[in-house]
């Protein structure tokens, strides 16, 4: 009984890939890596896949870290203050005129993008 774990294709072409990067690299010559890649999609067992690229460097961390939003964001809309703004306008006009009309499309706006609309003011950033 064998205690070697068996090989996907997955693994074959792991190392496959890692043999191409390096010849990309200059680090093998054609020859090689033809060689190297025969014996990587006979492997029967990952031991055998080890010695293909245990003389290679480590394949190489991203340059560039994923970026990350941070802190708050703005919902869809305008801010808090866009709507004390039209709320002091609309108060001026119903002392001034006499008409409630400002206050509906006020009401709506206000409800429409302020806080309690989904993605409102204050949601954490998705990180």
């Amino acid at each position: 009984m064998t205690t070697q774990m068996r090989a996907s294709d997955q693994d074959r072409e792991q190392v496959v890939e890692r043999l191409n990067a390096a010849v990309g690299l200059g680090l093998l010559t054609l020859p090689e890596a033809e060689e190297r890649i025969a014996t990587a999609y006979a492997a029967k067992y990952l031991d055998d896949l080890t010695p293909l690229t245990a003389d290679l460097p480590g394949p190489e961390p991203d340059p560039t870290p994923p970026r990350r939003e941070r802190g708050w964001r703005r919902g869809p809309g305008f801010g808090p203050r866009v709507l004390v703004v039209l709320a002091v306008l609309a108060t001026v006009i119903v002392i001034t005129h006499g008409f409630f009309f400002p206050l509906i499309p006020l009401a709506f706006l206000a409800f429409r993008f302020g806080p309690w609309h989904r993605g409102g003011w204050g949601r954490p950033a998705r990180m």
